[in-house]
C-alpha cells in the first residue's frame, strides 16, 4: 500500500472480493445473446469471444513467469537479489488478476464504440510494423517522463510507493499498481492499438500481440532473475539501448532515482539517469551459479490439487493452508496432465528456499504423488528417484538430507536404511525426524494424562510414542488386537505392563494415525482431542471434538525467506521432520537417524526450544 495513500488506489469492484468477475457478466450477456441473435457467419465477431482466449492466455502467461521466477530464485542460478520475501508480498500481490480484468473491459468497451474493431483480420503486417513504432517512439517518451514524475514525493509517497514497497520483485510486482495509476499506463498503452484502429492497420495479431509483449517484458522485468542471456548483446551491441534486462530494472526498485524506462533504455541513456552499476550487475547475476544448500528436505506431492499448492504454484494458494477448491474442477484437464506427467518424469525439482542462521536451506520434491506411494508397482522407481537424489546431495557437499511425509516410511525403505546400507560412505547425515516427531506429539498431550488411545497405522514414531508413555506409566490403549500385538512385541515387559487391549476408549486423548478410519473416530467421546503423529492428518469425521496439527512447530524469526505453507500446516509452522534436519546441522550431530535408530527425545526437544522452534497449540494458530 501506499505510504500516504490518496484517491482511485483501490479498483471499483475491490468491494465484490472474491465474486469480482462479476463485473464481466455484461460481456457474458452480450456474448450470449450475439450467440442467438446475430446472422451464422458474424456471430464469433458480434460476441467478441477473442476476449475470453486472450485473457485465458494473459493468465496462463502470467502463471508461467510465476513460477519460472520462483524455481530458479529457489535454485539460486541467475540470481539477482537475496533479500528474502515474506507472506506480506503474496498477500498484497494476490489480486494481480485485477489488471486482466480491468484490461478485458477496456476492450469490451472499444468494440462497443469503435466500429473499426469489428471483423478485423487475423494479419496485418502494416499494422504490427505501426504498433511497433509508435510503441518504441511516442510510448516509451511518454512513459518516462510519467514514471518519473510518479517519483515526485506528491505522486510517489500517494501512489506509486505502492508498487515499490515490493524491493524483491516477482512477476506479479508488474501489475501491482494504484488503480489510477494502472488506468494512466493503460492509456499510454492504448495509443499503440488505437492508432492501428483508426488507420485501418488493426488485426487481432497487433492487438493481442502488443499485450502479450507489454505483458512479457513487464514480468521479465520484474523476475528477480536474469534471463537475457550475454550473446545477445554481443551479437548486436545497440540492443543494450533498445531492450530492458531484469537487472536493469531490479535497480529501479533497490535505487528509485534511475532507470526509470519502461523497455527501452534509451531515454535513461539520453536523459542522464543510467544506473551507473546496471552493467555490473548484469555480468555479476549472469554469471551466478546454483547454490549448493546446507540442508535438504526432500518431500513429494501429496493429492492431485496439491500441484496448486506448492509454492512453485498458484501464489495465493501456496501461501495459504491446503484446502481443496471448488473451481478445482474447471482445470481438471490440467490437473489430469499433471498427473500423467508425473508417471514419465523422473527428476527431482527444488521447491523452495529458505535461510536459518548461516544455513542455507532447500526443500526438494519427489515428483509423485501420495497415490502412487501405495501402489506396489511405482515403489522401486520412488526409492530411485529418492536414492539418486541422496547420492546427489552427498556429491553436492550437502550435510543433512531429511526424508519427508512418506519418503521415510518402514515400507518403502526402512525409514532410509536402505540407502545407509547401500552407501555406507556417505558423508551427509540421512535424517528420518522420527526424535522431534515423538517429542512434539508427548509434548502436545495435556498435562496430567492418564490413559491415551493410540490408532491408525503404526509406524517407527508410534512405536516409540507408546513406549515413551508407558515407561512414564501412562496407560496406552490400543484400538486394534493386531496393533496390541505387535506393539507389545517391540516393547520390555516393564512398559508392556501399560499397554491395554480394550474396546472402552472412555480417554478423551487420541493418539492416531494415518488410516484412521470413520467408524474408530465414532467411538471416541465428545470433547476428544485427536493428535496425529504421522506426516498425513486424519480426515475428519467429527464436530464435536478437536482436531490437532500434525507434529510440527512454530518456526523462529530468523528462519527467513519463508511465503509458502507447508501442506495444510499454518503459516511459518513446519513439520517436524524438516525442522529435525535444520537442527540435526545446527547441532553438527555427526550420525543418521534412520531405522530402528532414535534421538534422545529429550535432548532433541531442549535442541529445538534452543534454537527459537516453539510449540504448536490450538490458540498459536488460530
Amino acid at each position: 500500500m501506499a505510504s500516504n495513500p490518496s484517491t482511485l488506489v483501490e479498483y471499483p469492484w475491490k468491494w465484490l472480493g472474491n465474486f469480482k468477475y462479476v463485473v464481466l457478466a455484461p460481456i457474458v450477456v452480450h456474448n450470449i445473446h450475439s450467440f442467438f441473435t446475430s446472422k451464422e457467419e458474424c456471430w464469433w465477431d458480434s460476441g467478441y469471444l477473442l476476449l475470453w482466449p486472450l485473457m485465458l492466455l494473459r493468465m496462463l502467461h502470467t502463471q508461467m513467469w510465476i513460477s519460472l521466477n520462483r524455481y530458479k530464485t529457489a535454485k539460486g542460478e541467475n540470481r539477482i537479489l537475496d533479500i528474502s520475501i515474506e507472506f506480506d508480498q503474496p498477500d498484497k500481490e494476490r489480486n494481480w488478476d485485477d489488471s486482466i480484468i480491468f484490461t478485458a473491459l477496456i476492450f469490451y468497451c472499444g468494440y462497443l464504440m469503435l466500429e473499426q474493431t469489428h471483423n478485423l483480420p487475423i494479419w496485418r503486417t502494416d499494422g504490427i510494423i505501426l504498433t511497433a513504432l509508435v510503441h518504441i517512439g511516442p510510448v516509451e517518451f511518454l512513459y518516462y517522463w510519467l514514471h518519473r514524475s510518479l517519483h515526485r514525493h506528491y505522486l510517489y509517497s500517494r501512489y506509486h510507493s505502492h508498487h515499490h514497497s515490493s524491493i524483491v520483485t516477482e512477476p506479479t510486482a508488474y501489475i501491482f499498481h494504484p488503480f489510477s495509476e494502472q488506468l494512466a499506463y493503460f492509456m499510454l498503452f492504448g495509443i499503440p492499438m488505437l492508432t492501428s484502429v483508426l488507420t485501418g492497420t488493426a488485426s487481432v495479431t497487433s492487438l493481442a500481440g502488443y499485450i502479450t509483449y507489454v505483458d512479457c517484458f513487464d514480468m521479465m522485468g520484474h523476475c528477480n532473475f536474469e534471463i537475457i542471456p550475454k550473446w545477445m548483446f554481443s551479437i548486436f551491441p545497440p540492443l543494450r539501448y533498445l531492450m530492458i534486462t531484469a537487472t536493469y530494472h531490479s535497480l529501479h526498485h533497490t535505487h528509485y532515482r534511475t532507470n526509470y524506462a519502461l523497455f527501452v533504455p534509451m531515454y535513461d541513456y539520453i536523459y542522464g539517469t543510467l544506473d551507473k552499476s546496471t552493467n555490473i550487475l548484469y555480468e555479476k547475476s549472469r554469471e551466478r551459479k546454483g547454490e549448493s544448500p546446507d540442508v535438504v528436505h526432500l518431500t513429494h506431492l501429496t493429492t492431485l490439487e496439491s500441484i496448486y499448492h506448492i509454492r512453485l504454484g498458484f501464489v495465493y494458494l501456496a501461501s495459504k493452508p491446503y484446502t481443496s477448491k471448488w473451481y478445482f474442477w474447471l482445470i481438471w484437464p490440467i490437473t489430469l496432465f499433471s498427473m500423467m506427467v508425473t508417471w514419465i518424469y523422473n527428476y527431482t525439482f527444488i521447491v523452495e528456499r529458505n535461510i536459518c542462521k548461516n544455513l542455507n536451506l532447500q526443500t526438494w520434491a519427489i515428483p509423485k504423488y501420495r497415490v502412487q506411494y501405495n501402489i506396489q508397482s511405482q515403489r522401486e522407481n520412488i526409492n530411485k528417484l529418492i536414492e539418486k537424489a541422496i547420492t546427489e546431495a552427498d556429491q553436492e557437499g550437502i550435510k543433512v538430507l531429511s526424508l519427508g511425509l512418506l519418503n521415510q516410511e518402514e515400507e518403502l525403505n526402512k525409514n532410509g536404511e536402505l540407502y545407509i546400507r547401500r552407501y555406507p560412505q556417505l558423508k551427509m547425515k540421512v535424517v528420518d525426524g522420527s526424535s522431534l516427531a515423538v517429542a512434539v506429539v508427548l509434548n502436545s498431550i495435556p498435562k496430567g494424562t492418564s490413559h491415551v488411545v493410540l490408532g491408525g497405522h503404526l509406524s517407527k514414531v508410534a512405536y516409540f510414542i507408546a513406549h515413551a508413555l508407558c515407561q512414564r506409566g501412562v496407560k496406552v490403549v490400543t484400538l486394534r488386537k493386531q496393533e496390541y500385538n505387535k506393539l507389545k512385541a517391540k516393547l520390555t515387559h516393564e512398559a508392556a505392563t501399560n499397554l491395554v487391549p480394550s474396546e472402552c476408549y472412555a480417554s478423551k486423548t487420541w493418539i492416531v494415525g494415518d488410516r484412521l478410519s470413520k467408524e474408530e473416530q465414532l467411538k471416541a467421546p465428545k470433547g476428544t482431542l485427536f493428535i496425529p503423529f504421522s506426516p498425513f492428518p486424519p480426515k475428519k469425521s467429527r464436530k464435536d471434538c478437536v482436531y490437532f496439527h500434525t507434529p510440527a512447530m512454530i518456526i523462529p524469526k530468523h528462519l527467513e525467506n519463508v511465503d509458502s505453507c507447508e501442506n495444510w500446516l499454518p503459516r511459518r509452522v513446519m513439520s517436524a521432520w524438516r525442522i529435525a534436519g535444520i537442527l540435526h546441522a545446527l547441532e553438527g550431530w555427526n550420525e543418521h537417524e534412520c531405522g530402528d535408530m532414535i534421538f534422545d527425545i529429550d535432548k532433541v526437544w531442549k535442541a529445538s526450544l534452543d534454537h527459537g522452534f516453539l510449540p504448536l497449540n490450538m490458540d498459536s494458530t488460530a
